[in-house]
Formats: C-alpha cells, sequence, structure tokens
C-alpha cells in the first residue's frame, strides 16, 4: 500500500487502538536505520561482515520460505523501534531487535532455523575466503554472541544474536507465540517492515513525501497513543506487572538514570516488589546475580560508561526498598554485591571516591560502635557469601 502523503509526526495517532500509521518522518527513519550497514564482528582470525539490516531480513526470510517455513512478517523491535517512533526519546538505540513470526510445531523447526541463519553468515563472508572447510559450528563460534530457545505451554521462540564489539547486536528473533512481549510502554512498540522492504525491491521511483509505503507500528502495551504520550514525556507505565521476568528490574532502574519518572508513585511501589520479587526468582543464587549485573552494565551503556555508577546505586536503592521476598543474610549479600560493583565501576573510571559525590555502603566490623570515623576504600575483595548477621547497612557520611 502506497501514501500518496502522510500527516506530520505522530499526527495518525489514536489513542485506544494498538496500531498506528507511521509519518513521513519516521518512514525516513526507519528507512536509514535498514539501509546502514552494520558491522558484525568474527572472533580470531574470521573478518568482520558489513551487513545492512535490509539484506539480512531479505536472505533469511527468502532461505526460511524455500525450506517451508512460513514468514508470516518481519517487525522491528525494541529501542531501535521507539528510536524510529520519536528520535529524542532518552532510549537512545543499541541492539537492532528483527522479529520473525514464523511457525515453530516442532523440534525440527528450530533446528531448521539456526541451520539457515549459519547459511546466510557463510554467503555473508567477503569474498576471496575459502568457504568450503568452514561448517555451522564454526560459523556459531565465531559470529554468535548469543543462542536462546525457549519452548514451553506459552512461549515457542529462539533467538540468535549476532556479534558486535560495539554492543550494537543484530539480534534475529523467530516467534511463534510469546505471552509478553514488552516490559514498559516506551518499549512495547513493533514496527511492520513489510511494505518498506517490498517497495525497495519493487518500486524503480525513490520515496518521497507524497510516494512512499504505508507503514504501521503496533504497541504490544495495548494503547499506541498512551505509549506515544508515555515515549514523549519520559514516564514509566506498564501492565501486569506481575508478568515481567527478572531482567525488567535492570530495565527499570536503567530508566530512572535515563531521566524517565513513574507515573504514579503508588503504582510503581508495588511494581518495584514485583520485580524485585521476580528478579530473585530467575537469578536466585549471588553467582548468577554477578553474572546478569556485569552483563547488563556491559552490553547497556556502551558510550554512557559514566551511568554505569548511578544505574548500580538505583538499583541499590530499589533494592534496599523493595525487596520483601529475602531472608535478612540474602538481602545484605546482594546489597554487597551491587556496592562492590558500583565501587569498582568508579575504579574503572580512575574516579576517587569523595563523600561529595559518591554514596558508599559497608558492613561495619562487631567492634565498631561509632559512625563518626574517617575511612579509606582499599582495593575491592572478591565476593564472598556472607556468613555474618550484622544489623544493617551504614551510610558512610
Amino acid at each position: 500500500m502506497l501514501s500518496a502523503g502522510a500527516p506530520g509526526a505522530g499526527g495518525s495517532e489514536r489513542h485506544g487502538g494498538r496500531f498506528s500509521v507511521l509519518s513521513w518522518e519516521q518512514v525516513q527513519r526507519l528507512d536509514q536505520i535498514l539501509g546502514e550497514a552494520v558491522p558484525i564482528h568474527g572472533r580470531g582470525n574470521f573478518p568482520t561482515l558489513s551487513v545492512r539490516p535490509r539484506r539480512i531480513v531479505q536472505v533469511v526470510r527468502s532461505r526460511l520460505e524455500k525450506k517451508g517455513i512460513a514468514v508470516h512478517n518481519v517487525r522491528l523491535n525494541g529501542s531501535a523501534a521507539s528510536h524510529v517512533l520519536h528520535q529524542d526519546s532518552g532510549l537512545g538505540y543499541k541492539d537492532l531487535d528483527l522479529i520473525f513470526c514464523v511457525d515453530l510445531k516442532s523440534e525440527d523447526s528450530f533446528q531448521l532455523v539456526k541451520d539457515v541463519v549459519m547459511d546466510c553468515l557463510l554467503d555473508f563472508l567477503p569474498e576471496g575466503v575459502n568457504k568450503d572447510k568452514i561448517t555451522p559450528m564454526t560459523l556459531k563460534e565465531a559470529y554468535v554472541q548469543k543462542l536462546v530457545k525457549v519452548c514451553n505451554e506459552t512461549d515457542r521462540w529462539s533467538l540468535i544474536s549476532l556479534s558486535n564489539n560495539s554492543g550494537k547486536n543484530v539480534e534475529l528473533k523467530f516467534v511463534d507465540s510469546l505471552r509478553r512481549q514488552f516490559e514498559f510502554s516506551v518499549d512495547s512498540f513493533q514496527i511492520i517492515l513489510d511494505s518498506l522492504l517490498l517497495f525497495r525491491e519493487c518500486s524503480e521511483n525513490p520515496m518521497s513525501e507524497n510516494f512512499h509505503p504505508t507503514v504501521t507500528g503496533e504497541s504490544m502495551y495495548g494503547d499506541f497513543g498512551e505509549a506515544m504520550d508515555h515515549l514523549r514525556s519520559r514516564i514509566i507505565a506498564t501492565r501486569n506487572p506481575e508478568e515481567i521476568r527478572g531482567g525488567g528490574l535492570l530495565k527499570y532502574c536503567n530508566l530512572l538514570v535515563r531521566g524517565f519518572k513513574p507515573k504514579s508513585e503508588v503504582d510503581m511501589k508495588a511494581l518495584q516488589r514485583y520485580m524485585c520479587s521476580r528478579f530473585f526468582i530467575d537469578f536466585s543464587d549471588i553467582g548468577e546475580q554477578q553474572r546478569k549485573l556485569e552483563c547488563y552494565l556491559q552490553s547497556h551503556f556502551v558510550g554512557m560508561e559514566s551511568k554505569r555508577y548511578d544505574c548500580l546505586m538505583t538499583l541499590h536503592r530499589v533494592v534496599n526498598e523493595s525487596t520483601v521476598c529475602l531472608m535478612g543474610h540474602e538481602r545484605r549479600q546482594t546489597l554487597n554485591l551491587i556496592a562492590m560493583l558500583a565501587v569498582r565501576v568508579l575504579a574503572e573510571q580512575n574516579i576517587i571516591p569523595t563523600v561529595t559525590n559518591v554514596t558508599c555502603y559497608y558492613q561495619p566490623a562487631p567492634y565498631v560502635s561509632e559512625i563518626n570515623f574517617n575511612y579509606y576504600v582499599t582495593h575491592v575483595q572478591p565476593l564472598r557469601p556472607c556468613s555474618h548477621s550484622y544489623p544493617t547497612w551504614l551510610p558512610c557520611n
């Protein structure tokens, strides 16, 4: 479908409906993202692949359909979709999340999807590379950052994340069914790419304001207009918070650091309790918590390393205020982990902590009864399980 002129940015939004037609300015931003070459970095001696997202979608889709897997549509998801809809959202965008809506009715379908992506990577290798002895396993080790497969009563999907050294991974998600597709309203947008991709393949004329495809966006939050209002005003809101997985707590703290505010303080208190509980369900072991936090900090603050400390201290405050599901020593152990990572972040940035710009937390020795004393921050020791039962954490003043 072609548009003979489009309204201004956001001019076609309707409150109450989950779909909206993108404006010309939004279509331009979308086309730019799909047309920019993205580097996929290889490990070891494997060369860097430079591939446009548009090309990735076309090749993967074509190969899947040849193998008998129907692709109903392809969508742009996550922060990149939010950036297309509102450029000054404050979210930026890191990963390029592409959703292929497919049928995954058997175990063989999951394997076939993986084989197709590996086969496409082989084709993306530059000329002059001897491909004869390169196996799918070799390609996976060289170019795949993460592989995920979920198959249960409510969710059937897989994820293949392609490596990028700057953290801007191309994430290919193949979804048959997925009960929860967003965390907050501002990251609930999905943009259906089919019409724009078809236009680029078939049209001999360039796009213009009066001649471009009609591109539709959908808010999984349910109300596209309301979600757009939240995005413009930097408001944190959600539905059915009990369904948000453990990583939602870190996303919530990230939004707070970026200047987003809760829609309702009362609702957010309940939301924080839900998210803390789910975080400790999904990451019950202190080692799992440390790996999750380190991975999140590494991948979500590329170019914004100075915000890592703020995010950790925000997380410390939320966990301290809202955790009701843990024993006292478990709660202190997690708070100790967060504080340790915060000090490490400062050390990595060569920042000397002072009481004017940093809050440090420590567990006092049993013989300490007076908190008004001078102290020094020394080398951070490796985390060990807390075996003491000191009554509280004390702020260093």
